[in-house]
C-alpha cells in the first residue's frame, strides 16, 4: 500500500502460536500511524524517540473531564504552523496526562504565546452538560459537537486545512457538526492523536482550565471534590448533598453517570 512515496507492507504470518500481523515502513509517518490505527485499533509500536510526521499546519483539538463525575466538559483547539511546533516542543508540550497539574498550569500561559493566541477553548459547565446531554442522549455525539464547535472558533479568524483530534468515535459525528467553514476541512482522528504536539497542548489548555473550574467551586462551596468516578467521588457526592441538597448537584456534576444512582 502507498500514499505519495510513503510506502508500506503489510504481512500475515500463520504458526503454531496463531496469526502475526506486521506492519513494515517509516514508522514515524503520518501514513504509517493511520494505517496502524486501522489494522491494529490502536498504536502498538514504540516510535523509539523519533518525531513523527505532522501537518506544517493543523488544528489540534483534545478533550477534559469526560470521565469526571464532578466538573466541566472542556474541550481546546490550537491552531499550529511549523514555527509554532518548534515552540511547544521547546517548551515542554506533551500529553497531560504526564505532567503534573503544577506543571499543566505553568506550560499553559506558555503555550497561548507560543501560538500567538491561535487558540480556543470551550467549557461546558456541568449544569449546561446536564442540559445538553439531556437533548443530545449521548456522550460522543456531545462531544463531536464541542470539538466542532471548537474548530468553527478558529476558523472564525484563522485559516487551516488540516483538524487532527483523539479518536472518540465515529468520524462523521465531528464531520456531520461543523457548519460552512469548518466543511472545507481534512479530519484526522486518530488513537493517541496526544502524540501531536498541537493535540498535547490543546489537552494541557483544556486541563488547566477544567482545573481551574476545580479550585473555584472548592472554594464557593468549602468542599474538597474528588476527580474520577471512584468510590471516593460517591463519599464526597453524599457530602455535599447533605449540606447543599440534591438540586445543587446538578451545578457540579454530570447527572447521568452512574454514580447518581449510586448514591440517592
Amino acid at each position: 500500500m502507498a500514499s505519495g512515496k510513503n510506502e508500506l507492507k503489510f504481512l500475515v504470518y500463520f504458526g503454531k502460536k496463531g496469526v502475526k500481523k506486521v506492519l513494515q515502513g517509516n514508522k514515524g509517518t503520518e501514513f504509517y500511524c493511520q494505517i496502524s490505527d486501522l489494522i491494529f485499533g490502536k498504536s502498538l509500536f514504540d516510535f523509539g524517540g523519533k518525531e513523527i510526521d505532522e501537518p506544517s499546519d493543523y488544528i489540534g483539538t483534545d478533550e477534559s473531564g469526560k470521565g469526571d463525575y464532578f466538573g466541566p466538559l472542556v474541550v481546546a483547539g490550537v491552531l499550529a504552523d511549523k514555527q509554532s511546533l518548534t515552540n511547544l516542543k521547546k517548551i515542554g508540550v506533551k500529553d497531560s496526562k504526564e505532567l503534573n497539574d503544577s506543571t499543566i498550569n505553568k506550560i499553559a500561559g506558555s503555550i497561548k504565546s507560543s501560538v500567538n493566541g491561535k487558540f480556543n477553548i470551550i467549557m461546558i459547565t456541568p449544569e449546561k452538560y446536564n442540559e445538553l446531554y439531556s437533548k443530545i442522549g449521548n456522550l460522543n455525539r456531545l462531544l463531536a459537537w464541542a470539538h466542532a464547535r471548537v474548530l468553527e472558533n478558529i476558523l472564525e479568524l484563522h485559516k487551516a486545512g488540516e483538524a487532527i483530534s483523539d479518536k472518540f468515535g465515529d468520524e462523521s459525528l465531528i464531520i456531520n457538526s461543523l457548519q460552512k467553514k469548518g466543511q472545507k476541512l481534512i479530519l484526522h482522528q486518530y488513537t493517541k492523536a496526544e502524540r501531536y504536539t498541537a493535540v498535547a497542548a490543546a489537552s494541557i489548555l483544556a486541563r488547566e482550565r477544567f482545573n481551574s473550574w476545580f479550585l473555584q467551586s472548592e472554594k464557593k462551596y468549602e468542599i474538597k471534590l474528588v476527580k474520577g468516578s471512584s468510590v471516593k467521588v460517591e463519599t464526597t457526592a453524599k457530602n455535599f448533598i447533605k449540606k447543599y441538597g440534591k438540586e445543587e448537584l446538578n451545578k457540579i456534576a454530570k447527572i447521568h453517570f452512574k454514580t447518581t444512582k449510586k448514591i440517592l
